[in-house]
């Protein structure tokens, strides 16, 4: 029978432990491997909802026999890149130094710089699929033979990224080195892939991109095996002359198909090889992967998806979220159909694991919004940015060439980095956004098109200067923090002309915060927990379990990050 917990002080005492000494208890040494699993997107209601219609799932097996976290917070932004840095290093992005994978620093040079005798200071820092040799491959640039023919020869990909999959020529300059600095060492604090490998264990990771080297640490070394398939290549071999074709996101059949490639890769770790089936090196103490199946199938508008019934694809099918029988907002036949697939990967990976020294934790990088297709606005950013140019310098007499906005990066909110960062500059901004209103584009229940007015730029509240660090909790001095942050009203999605997606993350609503969080395995008994909980709290946690004090995660320390309550409590 579930146990729910109503006092946090009551939880924190349960999780207390012996970090001066870093002494193992019971449950510790109880445990040789963590398994972390992100399912992208994964709102607690999609959880919630997906247990209750599948109550013979993998998933509802894991909420009924674990500890289900209802309240999850993800970091804000709530982007990929902050999300799993938070998952891996216990900290936000104040500590972490990483606003998103497509951000901007002031203490950085722009890609391709040479001359650092003269610096001028301040550039994108974009760490996604931009930065692989090849990012229309899969293997980004490896150039596997026959890659194409037979898909599962992706397990030829390197497990160093930042060796053989990066190109240095698409990463920013530091100018102390005036060298490309690659992802891991933009990050300002260790990781638990660093901290495990400093103690001797073994590590793997498998993402989405390349540039997930980040999670190796500033060390550079804390992944063993880091297998990085590139989610946005082609789906057909670039190479032939009909030129790359349309990448794994856009339809969720290819999603699922690219999930289960690294689902391989996880089956092989379990069973103590390396990504690729070979070798022994034994199974790692860390180890597990995102998927990104539920993700795309909230955000695409339309994709085929296999009917539950018949076993038969259905093309053009909705995606997202529509409005059931009852009344209420459940997920669509795509969605439904990933998140049927998601369950039945986990299931391997439960079945292919040893349960009596194993401990699964599986959470989200971040949610999705809006759900409802009725509160879709997209407004197209491009045009908002171009007209807050023009009118900052209509207003100061600023040549063109030297815009207002240096770096903006706007999916369901609007971070702004500016070449100007004074006061009146930063107000300016404010107050533009503040008054900017027009016709964007939302979606009726078929999924068509329909015009959709907006106004203040589709935001509720917006931080500029002072206030926009403020609400991130650094210096003005910060050298990566935004000079305005926009908190999108719901149903905010900025974007182009097109209705081609009708959800995205990044942004401080609920539903891009509020994740699913269950953990599941040995010394885990069953629970509740109501109270809200940070998922930073994941990388603390794995080091308890593991019996490693948490206090080697420098993010811990300066953060205060606390293990996630009642693991390992018994019955006595």
């Amino acid at each position: 029978m579930k146990k729910s917990l109503l006092s946090l002080a009551a939880m924190a005492a349960l999780v207390s432990v012996n970090v001066a000494q870093g002494a193992p208890d019971k449950q510790q040494a109880a445990v040789s491997s963590v398994v972390l699993i992100s399912v992208d997107g994964l709102h607690q209601n999609d959880l919630t909802w997906f247990v209750q219609h599948h109550p013979a799932s993998t998933l509802a097996r894991m909420v009924s026999a674990g500890v289900a976290f209802q309240n999850a917070r993800t970091p804000f932004p709530s982007d990929s890149f902050p999300g799993m840095v938070g998952l891996a290093t216990g900290g936000h992005p104040r500590t972490t130094g990483v606003y998103y994978d497509d951000a901007y620093s002031r203490g950085l040079l722009p890609v391709g710089t040479t001359d650092c005798a003269h610096p001028h200071l301040g550039a994108e820092v974009q760490y996604a699929e931009n930065v692989d040799k090849n990012l229309d491959r899969l293997d980004a640039g490896q150039n596997i033979p026959g890659l194409y023919n037979n898909l599962d020869l992706i397990a030829q990909l390197s497990a160093h990224p930042a060796k053989d999959l990066i190109d240095p020529a698409q990463l920013p300059v530091d100018p102390k080195t005036c060298s490309p600095l690659f992802p891991h060492q933009y990050l300002k604090v260790n990781t638990v892939f660093e901290v495990l490998h400093a103690h001797g264990m073994h590590t793997a990771w498998s993402d989405k991109h390349a540039a997930y080297d980040i999670l190796n640490g500033p060390s550079g070394v804390g992944i063993d095996d880091l297998f990085t398939p590139e989610i946005n290549s082609s789906v057909t071999d670039p190479s032939l002359p009909a030129g790359a074709g349309p990448d794994f996101t856009k339809n969720n059949l290819d999603t699922q198909r690219y999930d289960g490639l690294k689902v391989k890769a996880v089956l092989n770790w379990l069973q103590g090889h390396d990504h690729a089936g070979n070798g022994k090196p034994g199974t790692p103490a860390l180890l597990g992967m995102n998927f990104q199946a539920v993700s795309t199938a909230q955000k695409l508008n339309l994709s085929s998806y296999v009917d539950s019934k018949t076993g038969n694809v259905v093309t053009n099918g909705l995606a997202g979220y529509i409005t059931d029988a009852s009344g209420q907002t459940a997920p669509g036949p795509v969605l439904e159909g990933a998140l049927a697939f998601v369950d039945q990967q986990i299931g391997r990976l439960v079945n292919a694991a040893d349960l009596n020294k194993t401990v699964f934790i599986v959470t989200a990088k971040h949610g999705q919004s809006p759900q409802k297709r009725a509160d879709l606005t997209i407004i197209n950013d491009g045009d908002m940015i171009d007209a807050l140019n023009a009118a900052w310098a209509t207003k100061t007499g600023t040549a063109a060439s030297t815009p207002l906005v240096a770096h903006a990066m706007d999916d369901d909110g609007v971070l702004l980095w500016l070449n100007d960062r004074s006061e009146a500059a930063t107000q300016f901004a404010s107050d533009f956004l503040y008054h900017y209103a027009g016709t964007g584009i939302g979606s009726d229940a078929a999924g068509n098109k329909v015009a959709k007015a907006f106004t203040n730029a589709g935001l509720k509240k917006i931080f500029a200067g002072r206030d926009a660090a403020d609400f991130i909790g650094v210096s003005t001095h910060d050298e990566r923090v935004p000079d305005v942050i926009g908190i999108a009203k719901l149903g905010s999605v900025y974007g182009g002309s097109k209705l081609s997606k009708i959800a995205e993350h990044g942004g401080d609503a609920i539903e891009d915060r509020h994740v699913g969080l269950v953990v599941f395995g040995n010394t885990i008994h069953a629970a509740e927990v109501k109270q809200p909980v940070d998922t930073t709290s994941v990388a603390p946690t794995i080091l308890k379990l593991l019996g490693l004090p948490a206090e080697q995660l420098q993010a811990v320390r300066l953060e205060g990050t606390r293990p996630l309550p009642l693991l390992g409590d018994r019955d006595e």
